[in-house]
């Protein structure tokens, strides 16, 4: 009977630990992934990068931070972020690869189900910045309706091939909402416009021609050169439903080049850009 008590009383203390940490916080893997051939070896001064990292996908920090490490951006925007998720990829990319990262929080959110925690304090959940670079004059916004989830936008001044750029990074609400992203789109235009220098990141959960992004357009082109309202087919798919919905939004800057890269750790991909700055 003792037996049986004591493996009783395992099982149930097993079972608490699995409820009180949460599913956010399930899965660093113990082996560090290698970075593929070719992959950049330190920060790439002029490189920005926008990724959605898909949150409750329960994938491993370790992997979310190699997947970063392999282009080594110099300022990062993550949507969908738990900030101890975050904290943890920017541990791993400091600790494994030697990249060392700033960081600041947008959370709009405080959510069990998505980050975990103890039940009387969940995680908090929202958008992210990392940059190589110190930042200042952080903003921290929450749009007036989100939609069917609280949403805003995060901002910070820091520097992008050692010159001072305004960065904003947002998610957007989702799709079938046009009518609220048309409200977002406008209350983030209007805090973009008074920047000389700006690059919005972010996953704005609509294709390039949808109506609702127009006053991003007027202000800002995206880093492919190709893709524009007016040339939608012409842009590359950030989703794994084939759609554009993650941009790189440029005012007063122009791109050397553009990457979309493919992960098995997000229903959204890598979309970085690197910037010609002078």
């Amino acid at each position: 009977m003792l037996g049986t008590g004591a493996r009783w009383l395992a099982g149930a203390m097993t079972l608490l630990c699995l409820v009180l940490v949460g599913p956010s916080t399930s899965a660093d893997a113990p082996v560090v992934r290698p970075l593929p051939p070719g992959a950049v070896r330190d920060v790439v001064a002029n490189r920005v990068m926008t990724w959605n990292i898909c949150n409750p996908c329960g994938d491993s920090d370790v992997d979310r931070a190699a997947e970063i490490a392999a282009f080594a951006p110099q300022v990062i925007g993550l949507q969908e972020a738990c900030v101890r998720d975050v904290d943890r990829i920017r541990d791993h990319l400091e600790r494994r690869y030697g990249l060392v990262y700033h960081v600041e929080y947008g959370m709009v959110l405080r959510s069990w189900g998505r980050c975990g925690g103890l039940p009387w304090n969940p995680g908090g959940y929202g958008e992210a910045i990392l940059s190589a670079a110190p930042m200042t004059d952080r903003v921290h916004v929450e749009y007036p309706d989100g939609g069917s989830e609280d949403r805003g936008y995060l901002s910070v001044t820091t520097k992008v091939g050692g010159r001072s750029v305004r960065v904003f990074n947002t998610h957007f609400a989702e799709r079938r909402q046009e009518a609220v992203r048309a409200e977002q789109a406008r209350v983030l235009a209007a805090e973009v416009a008074p920047y000389e220098h700006a690059v919005v990141l972010g996953d704005f959960n609509a294709g390039p021609e949808a109506v609702e992004l127009a006053p991003l357009w007027a202000l800002a082109a995206d880093a492919d050169p190709r893709c524009r309202p007016s040339g939608a087919v012409a842009c590359e798919p950030t989703t794994d439903w084939h759609s554009k919905f993650d941009y790189v939004f440029l005012r007063g800057l122009a791109a050397l080049r553009h990457g979309v890269e493919l992960t098995p750790y997000s229903d959204h991909h890598l979309l970085h850009a690197d910037l010609h700055l002078t």
